[in-house]
């Protein structure tokens, strides 16, 4: 939950901003911005957390260490490519495709009860899914919408 929170605080704070700086409501700017921030916020958690973020790699997958630090330098490249006008459609499509592809680590944690700041298995369990499925979906449609907008 605390990703959605940055994504609509930095909104709402940028938002203003926007009409302030340059007359008008800019909320593809703001909508970027936020899901810039929000990746960004993210990012650090593969950094700070790899041991339990590697535990929600499913067992498949080798190299979990590896793949924890790759994907959080490609949230990085994400929320750099997101305020690009040039790359933003690319840097869209490619985060909505990420969004999909690491699913199945968030359905394997929640399965597992993984709690990945803890690196433990003594997280929120399966129910959790009730919630942050819907919120990867709002993600994916978030930046669908703010992503595929390109404003010179």
């Amino acid at each position: 939950m605390k990703p959605l929170a940055v994504l609509l605080i930095v909104f709402c704070i940028v938002m203003p901003i926007t009409r302030l700086t340059g007359g008008a409501w800019d909320y593809v700017l703001a909508g970027n911005i936020a899901m810039a921030a929000m990746l960004l916020f993210t990012a650090m958690g593969h950094f700070v957390y790899r041991e339990g973020m590697a535990m929600m790699v499913p067992e498949y997958v080798p190299a979990k260490k590896q793949l924890v630090y790759l994907t959080g330098l490609m949230e990085i490249i994400f929320a750099v490519g997101l305020l690009i006008p040039d790359a933003r459609r690319l840097a869209a499509d490619l985060l909505i495709l990420f969004f999909l592809l690491i699913l199945p680590a968030n359905i394997n944690a929640a399965q597992k009860s993984i709690d990945y700041q803890k690196a433990t298995y003594e997280g929120h369990g399966p129910g959790y899914l009730w919630l942050r499925i819907p919120m990867q979906v709002f993600f994916i449609l978030w930046v669908a919408y703010f992503g595929m907008i390109v404003k010179y």
